[in-house]
């Protein structure tokens, strides 16, 4: 099917050479217009899927909070036109703002997580250098959000159990359940929930440990997260949990395989853990790569910030067979590539004190997304995987980052196709400013 956007600027045009001009000018205004009004999910047949992600601000004065607050959950098309925020009127009061948090099973929901922070808890923590999470001065709540008509359902408010509720996601093969983690008595626990926010189900009730980087194996039938910086494996209902031994202190991010088989984790040393992998059932330890130095950490912020970043972590390519990750080479921080025989192939090759971060496969696993600063401003790149060829996602101006992208599911993925340069697509690239 030709792309109609391209369609239109290739069309001749007759006359004099400022007719030409004239009629040149026109076409591409009127494709502007196009490429200006808001798409949902039900209009993209044909058009190239959409990528969720974060843009924020770096470079306020004011610490942390000045430019967390900033954050708003964004869209884009996989061939970098159409910028757009989703859930834009969930920031609505004074030191509140949006993240991108992921998808429903058909691509038609997005999850927004909508956080508020008072300032005089904001200014107590740069003071004193640490979070101080108080149910007067945060409130951190997970919505659904319809891409057709904008609604929005805040499921985590439903019979709230917690003022800081995150990490929402749809239970896998059981799209009517939900999994989200909330801050109970000052630990993280996962919970289970259905589709409207009813029913929440505390999976470690009996356990006052802190845990989080919950989610689902993909026939839905286990469960794993870290707790205390320790992983554990669970039947979906938080039974028969077995710790996954390591030999290790810091033991952090268990993510399943897409075929259910692997469990993948960073294991080690605070700030020098590695890639690593056990079986389902948490045997067959394997790590998989070094890092080279690389504290597994980015900065997502040009001002200082006392949490120091944001945690780097491995993912699972789409096949299962591999898993891409981030390492030190050279001094600069790289993409590989690492087989599960523990093969390494190289992605990127940069100039010195150049990062990447956050990658993130296509649903078809033809495509990588992922965040680097080349050029000193945090955009958002995708890579087609097959010949290495890269080109940027997001433009986004100095003082401002775009981070953590995620692939809108669907049936197959529209390989992304470059913006004409001479299109007016280059002025839509550069997202709203904050």
């Amino acid at each position: 099917m030709p792309d109609f956007h391209a369609t239109i600027l290739s069309q001749p045009v007759t006359g004099s050479p400022n007719e030409s001009r004239q009629m040149q000018q026109l076409l591409r205004f009127a494709l502007l217009l196009i490429l200006a009004c808001p798409t949902s999910a039900d209009d993209s047949q044909g058009a190239a899927p959409l990528i969720g992600y974060t843009q924020h601000r770096t470079n306020l004065p004011g610490g942390r909070h000045a430019n967390i607050s900033t954050s708003r959950a964004m869209l884009v098309r996989t061939d970098g036109t159409q910028p757009q925020p989703v859930g834009h009127d969930l920031a609505d009061t004074p030191g509140s703002w949006t993240q991108f948090a992921g998808w429903s099973p058909d691509g038609r929901t997005a999850v927004v997580l909508r956080g508020w922070e008072s300032a005089e808890n904001a200014q107590w923590e740069e003071e004193h250098r640490t979070f101080r999470f108080t149910p007067d001065g945060w409130l951190v709540d997970s919505f659904l959000v319809d891409l057709a008509s904008g609604n929005a359902h805040n499921v985590t408010a439903v019979d709230r159990v917690s003022f800081y509720n995150s990490g929402l996601f749809f239970w896998p093969a059981d799209p009517a359940k939900l999994g989200f983690t909330a801050l109970i008595d000052g630990n993280s626990q996962p919970f289970r929930m259905d589709l409207n926010g009813r029913n929440k189900i505390n999976l470690t009730k009996d356990d006052s440990g802190f845990a989080y980087g919950f989610s689902g194996s993909p026939d839905g039938s286990r469960i794993s997260y870290h707790q205390n910086y320790q992983v554990y494996l669970a039947d979906a209902d938080g039974s028969n949990r077995i710790h996954v031994q390591t030999g290790h202190p810091f033991v952090f991010a268990p993510s399943w395989s897409p075929d259910g088989k692997w469990l993948l984790f960073v294991s080690g040393e605070h700030y020098n853990c590695h890639p690593h992998i056990v079986k389902a059932d948490g045997t067959g330890l394997r790590k998989l790569a070094d890092r080279g130095g690389y504290r597994g950490v980015t900065r997502f912020l040009d001002v200082p910030d006392y949490h120091d970043g944001s945690s780097d972590v491995p993912v699972w390519a789409t096949d299962s067979l591999s898993v891409f990750c981030t390492a030190s080479v050279k001094g600069s921080v790289e993409l590989l590539r690492v087989t599960l025989d523990g093969h390494v192939s190289q992605l990127t090759h940069s100039a010195e004190g150049t990062t990447h971060y956050h990658p993130k496969p296509s649903p078809d696993g033809q495509w990588l997304a992922y965040g680097s600063n080349r050029n000193g401003i945090r955009n958002l790149y995708v890579m087609r995987l097959a010949d290495g060829s890269e080109q940027p996602l997001t433009d986004v101006p100095a003082g401002h980052a775009a981070m953590h992208p995620w692939w809108q599911p669907t049936q197959s993925s529209h390989p992304p196709q470059p913006a004409d340069p001479g299109s007016p697509t280059g002025n839509l690239r550069s997202p709203k400013r904050f």
